[in-house]
């Protein structure tokens, strides 16, 4: 029996067994296979469903050569140098904060279907940022997805000048003409001071972030405007770096200079978590002495006891929106830079 007659079961299946299957042409099912958006959904679906019966695997190698795509798409985390940051480097961080196990996971949910895998990159230090630039440029990914932890974080201008299309996770602290994703950081800390002040706090402290994130000064310019609508214009804080050490080292300090205290906002769960830790140690109870609430519902939120009412980010619906971003901006070069910014939920646990 030729290879031509054989059965596509008995045989790698091909293009041709998809389109026959499909009942399109073989164009059709490139365009598809492609990512190129011009083709009906229904049809888009019909192929997708052939694809899946046949186990038609595109040929990578050959792929690339037709789109001058590499079939991958960055996923870099940048920030300060490594020797630079307080206590731990970005490197450390990104394995430990549950906010970046989340980014990766929207992005996986995204780029999975479209046959597409994000290679993870560390650019925490200036040798670091330039491979991962020179990484690009050489077209080993078509487009670079980026996390900044710093406020002067050079790698966004760094891709932009190389003309990498680039798309970022929290809005630039500078002007630069670059597609972004982000929360509505000061709303979602105004339903944390409403939650505080509808309890009956009145003698509130602020655990904020790294004053060099633009998220954690909004977070925290948020939440004292919402408290001073409040009646309460001056609110003690103290900044941490978003880590769970972090929080227990500054609400020691609040709790220390402020003994008479009766709600907490953290500009992050782990940080929330540690002032929990700290509260309880001094024998106070959460919430019937002292009122806590956290920031993003991530895991910390629900990790201790009590759970955490917190503020939700849904990351890994931003992480995913950033990938498809990146995604439309490589299908139409032409499109100019947009922002998708997502709104904030209250979630009401124990500890407020």
């Amino acid at each position: 029996m030729s290879e031509a007659l054989r059965p596509a079961a008995a045989r790698s299946a091909t293009l041709e067994d998809v389109a026959r299957i499909a009942g399109v042409s073989r164009a059709t099912v490139s365009r598809v296979i492609n990512g190129i958006r011009n083709v009906d959904p229904a049809i888009q679906e019909t192929v997708k469903q052939a694809i899946a019966t046949t186990g038609y695997v595109p040929n990578g190698a050959a792929r690339s050569l037709v789109t001058r795509r590499a079939g991958a798409l960055a996923l870099v985390v940048s920030g300060t140098d490594a020797d630079e940051a307080d206590d731990r480097s970005t490197r450390a961080h990104v394995f430990t904060d549950p906010f970046f196990g989340r980014v990766v996971s929207g992005v996986f949910t995204a780029l999975s279907p479209q046959g597409l895998h994000p290679v993870l990159m560390l650019a925490d230090t200036p040798e670091a940022r330039e491979q991962a630039v020179a990484y690009l440029r050489q077209g080993n990914a078509d487009g670079a997805m980026v996390v900044s932890t710093h406020a002067s974080d050079p790698m966004p201008a760094l891709l932009l000048a190389a003309g990498v299309p680039t798309v970022l996770f929290g809005r630039p602290d500078s002007p630069l003409p670059v597609s972004c994703v982000d929360l509505a950081n000061r709303d979602g800390a105004r339903l944390a001071a409403d939650r505080l002040h509808g309890r009956g706090c009145r003698r509130v402290v602020t655990i904020s972030g790294p004053s060099a994130v633009r998220a954690a000064r909004d977070r925290l310019d948020g939440f004292q405007e919402a408290m001073a609508r409040h009646g309460l214009p001056y609110l003690p804080h103290a900044e941490a770096d978003f880590t769970q050490a972090g929080g227990e080292r500054a609400m020691a300090r609040l709790l220390a200079e402020h003994p008479e205290l009766d709600g907490v906002f953290a500009a992050n769960d782990l940080m929330a978590q540690g002032a929990v830790a700290v509260l309880q140690d001094h024998g106070l109870r959460v919430p019937e002495d002292i009122a806590v609430v956290g920031f993003d519902d991530s895991s910390a939120a629900t990790a201790g006891r009590p759970l955490l009412t917190t503020v939700r980010q849904p990351v890994e619906e931003m992480a995913a929106e950033m990938a498809r971003i990146l995604l439309d901006h490589l299908a139409r070069p032409g499109r100019g830079v947009s922002s998708a910014i997502f709104e904030p939920t209250l979630v009401v646990r124990q500890s407020a």
